[in-house]
C-alpha cells in the first residue's frame, strides 16, 4: 500500500511541475515569471537570457531551446521567433509564452517530434522587442485601444523602420560587381547602432541562417528591394539570416477571450516553421589539413545571395528541394564546386575541403637560353632595348 501511495505522490508531483498553458495577456512583470518559470521546469534545455534593456530599463529576455543552451553546435542550425517589435501589436507577443510552455511540456512529456526539434535545432524566442510600448498600450484597457499608442518605443521610433538602408550598396554591387552579402553598414550607422540597437540585434550577428516571426509587417520574401530600412531586409544583406514578416491577426491586441482559438490556429504552423531551418544544404569548409574555415563564400548558382561559414566552419543554406551547383570559396584557397540535389526532407550534408592556391611565379627579365649554357654572354641593355623596338615595328600597331 505504501508503494501505490509513494507512486501516487510521485505522479502528483509531476502533474504539478508541468506548467498549464495560461491563455491571458502578460505584462512585462508577468511575462518574466512565465519564461523563468518554463526554464526552471525544463532546465536541462532551456537558457533564459537578456540582449540588453529597453529605453525605459525593462530587460530584453530571450528563451532558448537546445540540447545543448548556450553553445552554437557545429551542424546544427539556429533559428528565432521575436514578437511584439510593435508594442501595441501583442499577439505574437501571447504566442510565444504559449509556444514556450508548449515546448518544456511537450519535451517533458517525450513527444518525439519535439524533442528531436530540440536536440537538432538552437532555437531563441524573444516574446517582447518592445515591451515599453506594450505596457503603453495594455495601460489602455481593453475598451480605449488606440490604433497607433504603443506601437512605437519609448523614444517615439518605430523599431521596424529604423534600420541603415543596404539597399542602395546592393543596388550598386549588382551594377558594379561586389558581395551580396555580409555588406557593410553606412559609416553614420556604425556608432548610432552599436547604442542604439546592439541590444536588439547584436545576437543575430553570429552568422546562421535562421527564420524570423514577426507579429507585424507584410509577408515581404525578403525581397531586395522591398520597402528599405526594416528589420528583414537589413538581417537578410547584413547577415545570413533569411527573414519573413507574418500578421496574423486583424485585431492588434485582442480580447483574452480570443487567445485560445488564436493558439489552436497557429500552433501546427509554428512547429512547421521552426522544422524549416532544415530544409536545404549544410556542411563544413575546411582545409587539406581539415582545419575549420571561418568566413568562407558558398554560392549557389542561378541566385545571387551568398552566405558564408560560421567560426567553426559550418554553414547553413535554405533551399527548395532540386538540382543546384554550389561553390565554395576563401582568400588563398582554390575555389571548390558541387552539383548537389536537394530533397524533401533531411538536409543535404555537403562538405568542402578546398586546397591553398600555388601563387604563380612571374619571371623578371629574359631567361638565358639553355643551348648557351651557365657562360652565356649577357646582352647589354641597350641592344635588348633596340630588339624590342625592332619587333615591335614587325608586329605593327597594336
Amino acid at each position: 500500500m505504501s508503494d501505490l501511495l509513494s507512486v501516487f505522490l510521485h505522479l502528483l508531483l509531476l502533474c504539478k511541475l508541468v506548467a498549464p498553458v495560461t491563455f491571458r495577456h502578460h505584462r512585462y512583470d508577468d511575462l518574466v515569471r512565465t519564461l523563468y518559470k518554463v526554464q526552471n521546469e525544463c532546465p536541462s534545455v532551456t537558457r533564459v537570457y537578456s540582449i540588453g534593456r529597453s529605453v525605459e530599463g525593462r530587460h530584453l529576455y530571450v528563451l532558448e531551446f537546445s540540447d545543448h543552451p548556450g553553445i552554437h553546435e557545429p551542424l546544427e542550425p539556429e533559428v528565432k521567433y521575436v514578437a511584439n517589435m510593435h508594442g501595441n501589436e501583442a499577439l505574437g507577443r501571447e504566442l510565444m509564452l504559449q509556444l514556450s510552455e508548449f515546448l518544456c511540456e511537450e519535451f517533458r512529456n517525450r513527444n518525439q517530434r519535439i524533442v528531436r526539434l530540440i536536440q537538432d535545432t538552437r532555437i531563441h524566442i524573444l516574446p517582447s522587442m518592445n515591451p515599453d510600448g506594450y505596457e503603453v498600450a495594455a495601460a489602455q484597457g481593453p475598451n480605449k485601444l488606440g490604433y497607433l499608442v504603443g506601437r512605437n518605443n519609448a523614444n517615439g521610433v518605430d523599431l521596424n523602420r529604423n534600420f541603415p538602408d543596404l539597399n542602395t550598396y546592393i543596388y550598386y554591387n549588382e551594377k558594379s560587381g561586389g558581395p551580396n552579402h555580409h555588406l557593410p553598414l553606412p559609416d553614420n550607422w556604425k556608432s548610432q547602432l552599436a547604442k542604439v540597437y546592439s541590444y536588439a540585434h547584436g545576437w543575430m550577428y553570429q552568422g546562421w541562417n535562421c527564420g524570423d516571426y514577426f507579429p507585424d509587417g507584410i509577408v515581404n520574401g525578403a525581397s531586395w528591394y522591398s520597402l528599405s530600412k526594416g528589420m528583414q531586409d537589413f538581417n537578410y544583406l547584413r547577415t545570413n539570416c533569411f527573414d519573413i514578416t507574418l500578421e496574423l491577426s486583424c485585431n492588434k491586441f485582442p480580447p483574452q477571450e480570443e487567445l485560445q482559438r488564436e493558439w489552436l490556429g497557429n500552433r501546427e504552423a509554428l512547429i512547421q516553421f521552426l522544422e524549416e531551418v532544415h530544409q536545404g544544404i549544410k556542411g563544413m569548409v575546411l582545409d587539406e589539413n581539415y582545419n575549420n574555415l571561418a568566413n568562407a563564400v558558398i554560392s549557389v548558382s542561378g541566385i545571387n545571395h551568398d552566405v558564408t561559414s560560421g567560426d567553426q566552419g559550418d554553414y547553413f543554406r535554405l533551399l527548395l528541394p532540386g538540382t543546384y551547383t554550389v561553390t565554395a570559396k576563401a582568400p588563398g584557397f582554390d575555389p571548390q564546386t558541387e552539383t548537389v540535389t536537394v530533397g524533401p526532407a533531411e538536409p543535404t550534408l555537403v562538405n568542402f575541403y578546398l586546397k591553398r592556391s600555388i601563387p604563380q611565379v612571374s619571371s623578371v627579365g629574359r631567361a638565358p637560353s639553355r643551348s648557351h649554357g651557365v657562360g652565356a654572354k649577357v646582352q647589354p641593355q641597350a641592344a635588348r632595348k633596340k630588339e624590342m623596338e625592332m619587333r615591335q615595328l614587325q608586329r605593327g600597331p597594336a
